[in-house]
């Protein structure tokens, strides 16, 4: 196995920061179950395998096959450190390829569900929404401007290796939610404002579209106007609420579930 060059130490480090993984078109997936994921999903193309020389998972069942199979390079401690964007590395990280955004047209041809992002911020929120939309078997994912990189380190940790699972494209949301309904798309926003209805009210229509807003601020009020968009919320359980909202990753595999379960 090589040690790794100067090279690929100065790219892996400045893949942290979005206009290079852009320019590059290249993200990090780091951890040893997410990389797992990864290999195994196949959807993402794994092109090295980066070991922490100290912890030589390498050594360990299964991994020793695998790293013959791909290139891979050692790395000191502490340059492994500088590369990885967490506290306690655990000794191994994949550089990929980043997938290719998906094309409108054939993203509105699908039957299905496909979730939209309304600037959400928190990239654990995001990562955790691709993880449930993965689960569900979501279409696609339009990713609304505001919206955190999806290829950011943090995201791609909390997506527990779906990432790449599911096609994406970042969007005008407003033009994109018309033109979906303009192909008959029924666009449902979650949302606690005061005309929502209960989302036990909403039957699951073969093209649906799940709008999930702003941690803040919820959905922008100027996506609510359209010909075949519904406001939603999760109808709370008891009369008086102990907490004002529901976290929007949470709020959103709520709303998946309840979709799901009438099909």
């Amino acid at each position: 196995m090589d040690t790794i060059s100067n090279r690929q130490l100065t790219l892996l480090r400045k893949l942290q920061k979005k206009k290079y993984r852009e320019r590059e078109q290249l993200f990090l997936v780091e951890g040893e179950r997410a990389v797992e994921q990864v290999i195994q999903n196949g959807t993402v193309q794994v092109t090295h395998l980066f070991w922490d020389e100290n912890q030589q998972l390498w050594k360990r069942p299964g991994w020793s096959e695998r790293a013959g199979q791909l290139l891979s390079a050692k790395v000191d401690p502490h340059s492994f450190r500088e590369i990885t964007d967490t506290d306690n590395p655990q000794g191994i990280l994949a550089l990929c390829e980043m997938p290719p955004e998906v094309a409108l047209d054939e993203l509105s041809d699908k039957q299905g569900v496909v979730v939209a992002t309304d600037r959400i911020q928190d990239p654990g929120n995001l990562g955790t929404i691709l993880r449930s939309a993965a689960w569900f078997g979501v279409q696609g994912l339009l990713l609304g401007k505001g919206t955190a990189d999806l290829f950011n380190p943090k995201v791609v940790r909390s997506t527990a290796g779906a990432t790449g699972t599911i096609p994406f494209v970042n969007v005008n949301l407003e033009q994109t939610l018309s033109f979906f309904e303009e192909k008959g798309w029924q666009v449902l926003l979650l949302d606690t404002s005061e005309h929502a209805e209960s989302l036990r009210t909403v039957e699951a229509a073969p093209q649906t579209i799940v709008v999930i807003g702003n941690e803040a601020n919820g959905v922008d009020p100027s996506l609510m106007a359209g010909r075949n968009r519904r406001v939603v919320e999760i109808p709370h359980p008891q009369k008086e609420k102990q907490v004002e909202s529901l976290n929007a990753s949470i709020a959103l595999s709520i709303a998946l579930y309840a979709l799901s379960d009438q099909t």
